[in-house]
């Protein structure tokens, strides 16, 4: 049975679609732009995108009580493949902040445009553990 997942923690969905669904013995988040769920502001800045739409990928995990740990594929979208190097020094310290044992798998795609014009946005899939 599909459970929609709903935090606070994460920006709300900006459409008809929901933030993540639970499958079970899987999680689908969906992709997690960089607003600050509590402002609603977004940087300027790649660097602090990336860290956002981690966070916001965390929070919506969490809402299905999985950790980071449990992350086995993302998927990156950017606008300009020029920020590959700065994105990737922001998922490399996220992930090994939360002490992953290993990288998830991850794709990454230069995309024309984003949702509210941001530079970044963040997909997961989590798996819960037997």
């Amino acid at each position: 049975m599909t459970q929609v997942l709903q935090t606070e923690q994460a920006p709300e969905a900006i459409g008809p679609y929901s933030q993540g669904v639970d499958l079970g013995n899987m999680v689908l988040t969906s992709g997690q732009i960089p607003v600050n769920p509590v402002t609603g502001q977004i940087s300027p800045e790649i660097t602090a995108q990336t860290r956002q739409s981690l966070d916001n990928v965390k929070a919506v995990v969490e809402a299905a009580g999985l950790k980071v740990n449990d992350i086995v594929k993302l998927t990156v979208f950017v606008k300009k493949m020029e920020d590959f190097a700065d994105v990737n020094k922001v998922y490399g310290a996220f992930f090994d902040e939360h002490g992953v044992e290993s990288y998830p798998a991850r794709s990454c795609v230069e995309v024309a445009r984003l949702p509210k014009d941001v530079d970044i946005e963040i997909e997961a899939i989590a798996v819960r553990q037997a």
